[in-house]
Formats: C-alpha cells, structure tokens, sequence
C-alpha cells in the first residue's frame, strides 16, 4: 500500500479491480477542509481516461508490472503479433489493448510488454522512433527562413507537424509521448 502523498506520474495502481496508471496528480487544500488530491488515470487493459478524486489521507494498493523485452512483427486484421526476445514466443495482443501506440508501431520494433499476473495489459514504447514521410506539400524556397510547419503523413498512418523543409520519403524521428517532430534522420 502507498500514501496519497508518494503517488505520481506514470505509477500504476489497483483501483476498483482495475489497473490503472497515474497521468496527472494534483493536490489541492481548501479552507478549512481536509487536503484532497485529483488523479488522472488511464485505464490500462481498457484504455480510456478518468479523474478522480480522493482523501489525501486514503492509501492506494500498488500495481508491480512485468516488463518484457518484445519485437514487434505484423498484424492480422485487429491482432498484433509480438516475439519474445529472449523465448521468441508470439504474443498476440488486441488492438483495443494497444490505444495510441497503434500510430508508432511498424514491423522490427524493439519495446517492452507489460504484463500483470502473466496478463498482457499494453506495450511501452521507445521514447522516439524513426518513421518515413509518405505524403507532404511541397517545400517552397525561402520557407526556410521562418519556423512555419506543414502537415506530413508517416509510415504508419499518423498525420504530424513538421518543418517546411521535410519532402516525400524522408525519415523523421518522432517523440513517442507527445507525437511531436524531433528531427531528420535522413
């Protein structure tokens, strides 16, 4: 069990039966009442997001997630395959359980599988991955010169910001937490 006052970002709790993983947390005191704190949770095994409040006094029973070094393989219709580095068994896994990492998943990725009681209940991804510019306007001399952006379609299927001066079949790297462009690879 863990205090209200050792939570933060990115630890994952039981709650109600469930597995969910702390986004936000904010303590708030007001007047003469007691002290709350304001979760943001996501849901891990149902992948949707509530907040919640509770007592700073109330205590949270922990969650310990395995970690397992997994590749990634190919898909079939709503189910992912991924191989165990090490035993190179394959993991099925279902779309529903992977949310937003669907947009940063191409085949020979190296991530982690989180498992609970020996229950997949999602995937940790790199912190950035590398990805091909598939469709972008064009790039206009001196668009350069200032920091405007453009809307560019990678590899997966995602549609993000990138400078003016990204072209067809360029490789970006992508900041899997935000989304966000980092840089060019090539």
């Amino acid at each position: 069990m863990i205090d209200a006052g050792e939570l933060k970002k990115g630890i994952t709790i039981e709650l109600d039966g469930n597995l969910y993983q702390v986004l936000d947390y904010q303590h708030i005191k007001m007047g003469r009442g007691s002290a709350q704190i304001r979760l943001k949770l996501r849901d891990l095994r149902a992948d949707y997001i509530i907040e919640r409040s509770f007592q700073a006094s109330e205590k949270f029973k922990r969650a310990f997630l395995e970690h397992r070094a997994v590749q990634y393989i190919y898909n079939d219709e709503h189910l992912y395959y991924f191989m165990d580095t090490k035993t190179y068994e394959q993991i099925p896994l279902d779309k529903s359980v992977l949310g937003d990492a669907l947009n940063y998943l191409k085949e020979g990725l190296n991530l982690e599988l989180l498992t609970h009681n020996d229950k997949a209940v999602g995937i940790e991804l790199p912190v950035s991955v590398e990805l091909r510019v598939v469709e972008t306007g064009p790039a206009f001399k001196g668009d350069t010169a200032t920091a405007g952006s453009k809307p560019a379609k990678l590899e997966t299927g995602i549609t993000i910001k990138v400078p003016l001066f990204i072209n067809n079949g360029d490789v970006i790297k992508v900041d899997t937490r935000t989304g966000e462009y980092l840089e060019r690879v090539s």
